[in-house]
């Protein structure tokens, strides 16, 4: 069997490529002779790091190639269908969705995030596209009831994201709080904020450990926050591997995280997690373990005294709140392989 994998893979963002590993893993665990094929922005790391066979996915004609001569496409996870960045993610996406369609192949689309959708085009791409599509999967109820807002008819499933599909890893716990930052449309209003809190936290004895989830972009900003800082924090490296950053994560205390894929490791290792959002996915996803504090990084409802305030609240009650999570946790763990299961499924009939 040949599959052909599409998603935000090859640009060294750690939550995709967590999301394409736990892919592979799962769609080999299933299927030890499966072929796969990933559209790549960057082809030596991709085959490299996983094993699999590349193609540029800015060559349509290679990727044209590929399509047909495979048993269909597997499109996600991630946030690929969504226009908050532009319109280019949805044109991109459904054009490789309706290439494999028009090829007569069987796509599945696995786990996604879906919206926002600010834009016409964008709208009626997506409902076109995901009309046409053999299964459909999404991440949280939220993006089901976008696209049913949009007029989408084919039968929809709320599954995990790929990510869950992780072991928690056997790590012991430090006296360390992880961060998770990101720029989020130009603004830095939330940097002093998020340094006052942090600088509390290590007046407490805690070590203040960024952990960067896109590379060098996430480092950068991390040292943002740590100048304004006036007590002592590490900022890992952005090229750490995708395990040695769930490790930090794991043997942390808490971790304070705008990243979805951080706030996912920390659910995957049982760690207390404080989400402040930028983005509907992270309301989502918090809504998903019951924690709405309501807190957008722009927001004008809260202050590094709040932020301080509730990460002494959560550490005090860290072992309760970890217990929750791992309930939460484990029934996410089965269901992510049962998404894997369905996509092959869907492209075996």
């Amino acid at each position: 069997m040949h599959v052909v994998l599409s998603g935000y893979f090859g640009f060294h963002n750690t939550g995709d490529e967590a999301i394409l590993s736990s892919m592979i893993k799962q769609l080999r665990t299933l299927h030890p002779d499966i072929r796969i094929t990933v559209l790549s922005d960057d082809l030596i790391h991709t085959t490299t790091t996983y094993g699999v066979e590349t193609v540029s996915r800015w060559n349509f004609r290679d990727i044209r190639r590929v399509l047909q001569a495979s048993d269909g496409l597997i499109s996600g996870g991630g946030s690929l269908l969504q226009d908050a960045t532009g319109p280019k993610s949805i044109v991109y996406y459904t054009s490789i969705i309706n290439m494999a369609k028009w090829l007569g192949k069987p796509v599945f689309i696995y786990a996604q995030g879906m919206g926002p959708f600010n834009q016409l085009v964008g709208k009626k791409l997506t409902r076109y596209t995901l009309n046409r599509v053999d299964g459909l999967t999404v991440r949280d109820q939220d993006s089901k009831q976008r696209l049913e807002t949009l007029g989408v008819k084919q039968n929809c499933s709320v599954v995990p994201d790929a990510v869950f599909g992780y072991e928690a890893p056997s790590v012991q716990k430090k006296h360390q709080i992880a961060i998770s930052v990101r720029s989020w449309d130009g603004s830095e209003s939330y940097i002093p904020k998020l340094a006052f809190a942090c600088d509390q936290l290590a007046q407490q004895g805690f070590s203040i450990l960024f952990v960067p989830m896109h590379g060098q972009e996430d480092e950068r900003f991390a040292k943002l926050v740590e100048l304004q800082m006036t007590e002592p924090a590490v900022v890992a490296p952005g090229d750490d591997s995708i395990e040695e950053k769930l490790d930090r994560i794991a043997e942390s205390e808490l971790l304070i995280g705008m990243r979805l894929h951080a706030l996912i490791f920390a659910a995957v290792s049982h760690t207390p997690f404080l989400p402040l959002s930028y983005d509907p996915k992270i309301d989502s996803f918090a809504a998903m373990y019951k924690l709405d504090n309501g807190w957008h990084v722009e927001g004008e409802n809260w202050d590094g005294h709040l932020l301080f305030k509730e990460a002494q609240r959560m550490l005090d009650q860290r072992r309760r709140i970890g217990k929750k999570i791992a309930s939460t946790t484990a029934s996410f763990h089965e269901d992510a392989l049962s998404t894997t299961k369905q996509a092959l499924q869907v492209l075996q009939k």
